[in-house]
């Protein structure tokens, strides 16, 4: 258990660092116009908003601190 509170914080660390220095992005695509079957369609790459990097963070390092102070 120990082991796995560590390994789990330091991958949200990490990937909680990758947010916030702005590499993590995903795609949105959005219908523009639509007659009957057809359809035009526009693909957005928006990033990952950094509070959920800064979480990431957070939450991240409280675990991986856990672990590593945790007794047994």
């Amino acid at each position: 258990m120990r082991a796995g509170l560590i390994i789990v914080g330091i991958i949200l660390l990490v990937a909680g660092i990758w947010v916030v220095s702005g590499h993590a992005s995903y795609q949105d695509t959005d219908t523009l116009l639509q007659v009957g079957s057809a359809k035009i369609t526009a693909t957005h790459d928006k990033g990952v908003p950094q509070w959920i990097g800064i979480a990431g963070i957070a939450v991240g390092a409280l675990l991986a601190l856990g672990g590593f102070m945790k007794k047994g």
